[in-house]
């Protein structure tokens, strides 16, 4: 080959390196051109997304800080209902208290105040019962978890194992023992 098809061949390779070069360039600058975006996207969508985790751990405070308000609420008040039902009760005392202050003869105001305490004992007993809270019964078989035993005696009247007295009533809660009530038992 001579020497100018020799030039004209490495001329016509560097136009053609030169175009590649080009044609490179321009496909680097926009596969460059689209990683920025990408990046831009991704840069919003995690701003987007700490914005909403911030709000959700906010609102998961608020929440659980309402929820500590309404439980110590619920604790300071749990009696409130109790105590309503309690108010009548001592109302009824109270106008006991003032009738045996008049002046009825004593056999009258004896009768009116044993009725008075009559009513009023069937009243709290009533508040009391709708709170949940029962006489432990004594006309049943003995139970060592309602009853505590204080004396055992020999009866013809009952069966072995029942009860003869109570010394003193149990109470129970729902079906918890507040107090276990004082018993004779029969052998």
């Amino acid at each position: 080959m001579s020497k100018e098809e020799l030039n004209n061949e490495n001329l016509q390779n560097e136009e053609q390196n030169t175009e590649v070069k080009e044609l490179n360039s321009d496909e680097a600058e926009a596969e460059a051109e689209a990683v920025e975006n990408e990046f831009n996207l991704l840069q919003t969508e995690l701003t987007q997304l700490k914005d909403k985790y911030a709000r959700v751990h906010a609102d998961f405070d608020n929440i659980k800080k309402r929820l500590e308000r309404e439980k110590y609420t619920a604790v300071e008040y749990a009696n409130e209902k109790f105590a309503r039902d309690m108010i009548p009760v001592m109302d009824s005392l109270q106008a006991a208290m003032n009738s045996a202050q008049s002046d009825a003869e004593p056999a009258e105001l004896i009768e009116k105040l044993k009725e008075g305490i009559e009513l009023t004992l069937k009243q709290f007993t009533t508040a009391l019962e709708k709170h949940g809270v029962q006489m432990v019964p004594h006309d049943e078989a003995f139970d060592p978890n309602i009853h505590n035993a204080v004396q055992s005696v020999d009866s013809d009247e009952v069966e072995s194992g029942q009860i003869v007295q109570t010394f003193q009533t149990g109470y129970k809660y729902k079906e918890r023992p507040l107090r276990e009530a004082m018993v004779v038992v029969a052998n």
